[in-house]
């Protein structure tokens, strides 16, 4: 299997399409003659829940996060078999927010677990969807973003795209060298987001994303790290690799978790587990809520202060351990998602690592934007490539 890009392409960002209001030429709306701005819907699979957004342009006209019930999720033996029911949903909330299909002039999803393939756009086609359907791919609800956005671009004749996938890798070659021959490192990290963030910053400071040296910290239920060196995301931690979360384990010495492997104590779901949903915070506190436990830290609670702390730690390590792989000086160190939003862990992070380089602080996930924005880069033929693979 191998994925990758076959060429930059200036024939496929939109596909001409008829309709009884005007038509679509290249991805922009044509109304009366009158030439409007591009819509573009925006989908982005979790696992139990679906973001949902519109843009016209660059400004949101809605953004919505869809939750699905356990009960509706749990008839589905593959993550797959989801497309129709999610798809319906979409198109649901569209009709809601009085968003008339046949003016969009694109559908984004997100990318999904494919094999490595560069970070950026690609059209969705056949190959994509037939491997992503075949069974082989990790299961992983990102999946789903290439499958429903064609879902609901071929009926309109409008291309359906993907950004950032999940699996991007940028990561130079002795990066992915391990000390066990058997296994090469791949990057797993939050690209979508990370990716968004770094050029979000460039955007403030009037700069080219191509130009900067930049280290991005995406804090979140998981924690990933990524180094960003003029346009490329050339090393990562990933958030089994590094910190320790609000819900992950980050990295333990791997003599323990052998010992826990075969103790007979865990299965490995259990194991997992323990790594990935039930570790990090959420094992030592019994909660993975941020501001649960600085409310504990403020009625003096001791051992919350502690692992607070260590998570800061962790996470300023990890910093301090990406620093050294650029060419050059750092412009800036970006602290990013959820936990971002706390001025207790931001400002705890910060004083552990100002020294390197100036820390900037962008709270929240902007996924949805970077979404959308990346499909207009397309559609205005500033980037797209080809996804190719042979089984």
């Amino acid at each position: 299997r191998s994925g990758g890009i076959l060429s930059d392409r200036d024939d496929i960002p939109g596909r001409e399409r008829s309709g009884e209001n005007g038509f679509h030429r290249n991805g922009l709306s044509w109304i009366g003659g009158e030439s409007m701005k591009h819509l573009i819907l925006a989908i982005n699979p979790g696992s139990t829940s679906t973001k949902i957004s519109v843009y016209r342009e660059k400004e949101p006209v809605f953004v919505v996060n869809v939750t699905h019930p356990d009960e509706d999720l749990a008839g589905f033996d593959r993550i797959t078999d989801q497309m129709d029911l999610r798809a319906e949903q979409v198109m649901s909330e569209l009709k809601k927010h009085g968003i008339a299909v046949e003016k969009l002039s694109a559908v984004v999803g997100r990318g999904g677990m494919l094999p490595p393939v560069e970070a950026g756009g690609y059209l969705v086609n056949a190959a994509m969807k037939e491997l992503i359907q075949s069974g082989i791919l990790p299961e992983h609800a990102s999946n789903l973003g290439a499958l429903i956005a064609d879902r609901i671009a071929a009926p309109l004749g409008i291309p359906a795209y993907i950004y950032d996938a999940v699996s991007s890798d940028e990561l130079a070659d002795i990066a992915k060298i391990t000390g066990i021959p058997e296994i090469r490192r791949q990057s797993f990290c939050h690209v979508l987001n990370s990716k968004a963030a770094a050029r979000k910053y460039a955007t403030i400071i009037g700069a080219n994303y191509e130009d900067l040296n930049l280290l991005v910290a995406h804090l979140g239920g998981g924690i990933s790290i990524s180094a960003h060196q003029k346009g490329r995301m050339i090393d990562t931690i990933s958030d089994d690799g590094g910190p320790f979360a609000p819900e992950r384990s980050g990295s333990v010495p791997l003599s323990y978790i052998v010992e826990m492997c075969y103790s007979g104590k865990y299965s490995e779901k259990e194991i997992m587990r323990k790594i990935r949903g039930s570790g990090g915070l959420k094992a030592h506190l019994g909660t993975s809520n941020v501001l649960k436990i600085e409310a504990m830290i403020a009625e003096g609670d001791e051992y919350a202060k502690q692992i607070y702390d260590a998570m800061s730690y962790q996470i300023a390590k990890g910093i301090g351990n990406l620093c050294t792989v650029f060419d050059g000086p750092i412009d800036a160190i970006l602290l990013t998602g959820g936990v971002a939003h706390s001025t207790m862990q931001v400002r705890m992070v910060e004083e552990r690592v100002k020294f390197l380089a100036p820390v900037i602080v962008l709270p929240g996930e902007n996924e949805m934007e970077s979404l959308s924005l990346g499909a207009l880069r397309i559609l205005k033929g500033e980037e797209v490539k080809e996804f190719i693979w042979s089984g």
